[in-house]
């Protein structure tokens, strides 16, 4: 479905203050224009407030790491410090990443836990400060009573509304006169400005920020909100960084690594991959060492337009407003571009002072991305 600046279910398309509905032009002019916002499509619903909420909640983590830098015997240790001593239980089967050991929990104090090593017939193997524990599940006694009660805190995130806006002003003269190529001056005018305005939404969406100060914006400050790139913390990998794999030129490796990585931080399913002219040529790439052509073809096929991995399907989607030297893997899912309510792209007349017609083109949007883990982005890639 193609970017139409509109909610799906919105009432806001018939305030008596919408001059003219310009959502049909947004739809022609999305798929040249703003690729991302017609991959995203339209929104099920509008933004109620210029700060705009929603809620985000976890699953209790099933992970934590060895911080214990006092073990001295790796193969016997029963005891050992961990980062996060409340994501254990007594009862719990436990296993260092990358072993083939089972440990079973009998005691938690703190962040120290106590345990049987070698569990279920499994030799033991050496565990280190740093190594990560994944808890595979509790056990709990028969007839014990119900267990104390866990849950996370669901965290309140918010991003703020940006009013983009142009005017449109023509001459008496100049809409009279006969025109080349044009059938109505005032019209041109408005699907030029249009075409702007569309254009700085996609590149807002990807890049933009908000003030660090009165975010919410006042007679002095204009509010912004904040793009995709600035609400990305927990799945950022960068060229140089270790265990991130070597070269600055995007492959397969690293791509398969920053999908790796989010499939495990997260339970997000990565659909879209992001990125500008220079990667995307990366990209195709890819397949240049399996291309085969008979003799009679004329045609050099050199395009890929979506990556198959074992962590998904992803579509590639190429814009002219990502910053050269990265690539976004997305849920589109969880991403949103919503209008304020009443506010998505409109013109409004205007009264005019003299011999002139004048109006506004004007949409409040704002972007709604949840559950930032479920999302990634590689940096520091060559863009020769």
């Amino acid at each position: 479905m193609p970017f139409t600046g509109k909610a799906t279910y919105s009432a806001g398309t018939n305030l008596p203050e919408l001059a003219e509905d310009v959502s049909d032009l947004i739809a022609i002019l999305s798929p040249y224009e703003t690729p991302l916002l017609d991959a995203l499509g339209d929104p099920v619903r509008d933004a109620a407030s210029t700060r705009h909420e929603w809620i985000e909640d976890d699953l209790l983590p099933n992970k934590d790491t060895i911080s214990d830098g006092s073990i001295t015997n790796p193969l016997t240790e029963t005891a050992f410090d961990v980062a996060n001593g409340g994501r254990f239980r007594i009862g719990d089967q436990i296993q260092p990443l990358g072993s083939r050991e089972l440990m079973l929990v009998t005691n938690v104090v703190g962040n120290t836990l106590t345990v049987t090593r070698a569990y279920a017939g499994t030799t033991a193997e050496a565990i280190s400060n740093g190594l990560t524990i994944r808890i595979l599940g509790n056990a709990a006694l028969e007839g014990s009573d119900r267990p104390a009660t866990r849950f996370t805190n669901r965290a309140r995130k918010a991003n703020y509304t940006q009013i983009f806006t142009a005017s449109v002003e023509v001459s008496g003269s100049d809409l009279a006169a006969g025109h080349l190529g044009l059938a109505d001056e005032m019209d041109f005018q408005k699907q030029q400005r249009l075409r702007e305005l569309v254009r700085d939404l996609e590149n807002t969406v990807i890049n933009g920020g908000i003030a660090s100060a009165d975010p919410q914006g006042s007679a002095t400050v204009r509010r912004t909100m904040k793009g995709i790139i600035r609400h990305l913390v927990s799945n950022i990998f960068a060229v140089g960084d270790s265990g991130f794999p070597t070269g600055t030129d995007l492959d397969e490796a690293k791509v398969n690594y920053a999908l790796r990585k989010i499939w495990e931080n997260s339970n997000g399913n990565i659909d879209l991959i992001v990125v500008g002219g220079n990667q995307k040529r990366r990209f195709n790439q890819f397949l240049a060492g399996m291309r085969s052509y008979a003799s009679s073809e004329t045609t050099f096929n050199d395009r890929m337009d979506a990556y198959q991995s074992d962590f998904g399907v992803c579509r590639i989607v190429t814009t002219r407003w990502m910053p050269l030297d990265m690539a976004l893997f997305l849920d589109s899912s969880r991403v949103s571009v919503l209008p304020l309510a009443g506010r998505s792209f409109q013109y409004k007349p205007l009264a005019s002072s003299g011999d002139y017609e004048c109006g506004e083109l004007i949409g409040e949007y704002t972007l709604e991305l949840r559950n930032e883990a479920a999302h990634g982005l590689i940096r520091g890639l060559s863009v020769s």
